[in-house]
């Protein structure tokens, strides 16, 4: 594989395509395969290649149409309910939101505390 980076403004850091950057990704996802070998074979920073995996695990390393990445993110409002004298039915109780990003699925329901789903959204993109 080619490891040679693209000149950027940062010097001494290159920019290495999003295409290495999948393939390495994926093969260091596969079964058995040490990243830090592949790494160094690859004359890579193993903490770099570890962040690929992350990204390509979280659906972030992706290749646009031009070639160069870019984050698709999507509007979300968190308001508080209304509180109610009565109490809530049984069917409205059990309802819940599901919310999958790359492989992990998060459940939301009825009266989920927000910080708690700030925090919990907040750690699956890191």
């Amino acid at each position: 594989m080619d490891t040679v980076g693209q000149p950027n403004n940062r010097k001494g850091r290159p920019n290495y395509p999003a295409e290495f950057k999948q393939r390495l990704a994926k093969a260091a996802c596969e079964p058995g395969v040490s990243v830090s070998k592949l790494a160094q074979q690859h004359e890579i920073n193993v903490n770099m290649l570890f962040k690929w995996r992350r990204d390509l695990r979280a659906g972030l390393l992706t290749e646009s149409e031009s070639g160069s990445q870019q984050a698709h993110l999507l509007p979300v409002v968190i308001q508080r309910a209304p509180a109610r004298a009565t109490r809530v039915s049984t069917a409205s109780s059990t309802s819940m939101i599901e919310i999958v990003i790359a492989d992990a699925v998060v459940r939301v329901g009825v009266g989920t505390d927000a910080a708690l789903l700030a925090l919990v959204l907040h750690s699956l993109r890191t």
